[in-house]
């Protein structure tokens, strides 16, 4: 596991990150696709840790390569998952991505979708979620873990700002795969860009992604920065 904080790691697992919180018991951000329970274990494990102090899962949205192993891991584990209201609609019928989905242009984005995404369908297990999420929950982690709801990605992506240890866990909001991009596919692009904007507001120092590497210093400001890029003004 790569360590972000004292309390936060990131397990790769391939072209997807998994995120682990320890703070009175092991917190799962996501789960990878299906197939990857023993990869989270021996992970932790090999870090000191105890997967079966994993105490709830939360999913940051529907898609199959977060999404995948939910249920698998929730009745391993016997623990509670927990997502946003639009999310858990369609994961409880076994549905992780819907039709609704846009490219975002350039040769980088084209090529990961031909080459990752495009042939690994849209089902996972269906999983029936123990908690819905709202914008704005406050959750009892790390001192307050706020839930951030971020749509454009999926309709139900969340993001997870942990305040007092100066991170956002942005899930799909970007990627961080290449450079610093907007996700390969989102389902609203324009709503995906307003919830940038919306987390480039709050004040962290680092950014952890789904997809590809944390950025480690300054984060909010080159989030602001990349937003400008897109010529997107904070306002």
């Amino acid at each position: 596991m790569k360590r972000i904080t004292d309390n936060i790691y990131q397990i790769g697992l391939g072209h997807v990150n998994v995120f682990v919180i320890d703070d009175d018991g092991l917190t799962l951000i996501g789960t990878g696709p299906k197939g990857s329970t023993g990869k989270i274990f021996n992970a932790i494990q090999r870090d000191g840790l105890d997967p079966y102090d994993i105490k709830q899962i939360i999913l940051t949205h529907a898609h199959p390569d977060h999404a995948g192993s939910a249920e698998e891991l929730k009745r391993k584990l016997r623990v509670p998952v927990l997502a946003h209201y639009h999310d858990a609609q369609i994961m409880k019928y076994g549905i992780g991505l819907r039709n609704e989905m846009n490219l975002t242009a350039g040769l980088k984005n084209w090529l990961i979708y031909q080459l990752i995404i495009k042939n690994n369908g849209i089902d996972i297990e269906p999983v029936d979620v123990d908690e819905q999420l709202n914008d704005n929950d406050l959750l009892p982690i790390l001192g307050g873990t706020r839930v951030i709801h971020t749509p454009g990605h999926t309709k139900g992506h969340i993001s997870l700002w942990c305040e007092r240890q100066g991170v956002l866990i942005a899930g799909d909001l970007l990627s961080n795969t290449l450079g610093l991009d907007l996700s390969v596919i989102n389902e609203n692009r324009e709503e995906g860009i307003h919830s940038i904007l919306k987390v480039a507001r709050l004040d962290f120092s680092k950014v952890v992604f789904g997809h590809g590497q944390p950025i480690l210093k300054y984060a909010s400001s080159i989030i602001k920065q990349a937003i400008n890029y897109y010529n997107y003004s904070l306002i």
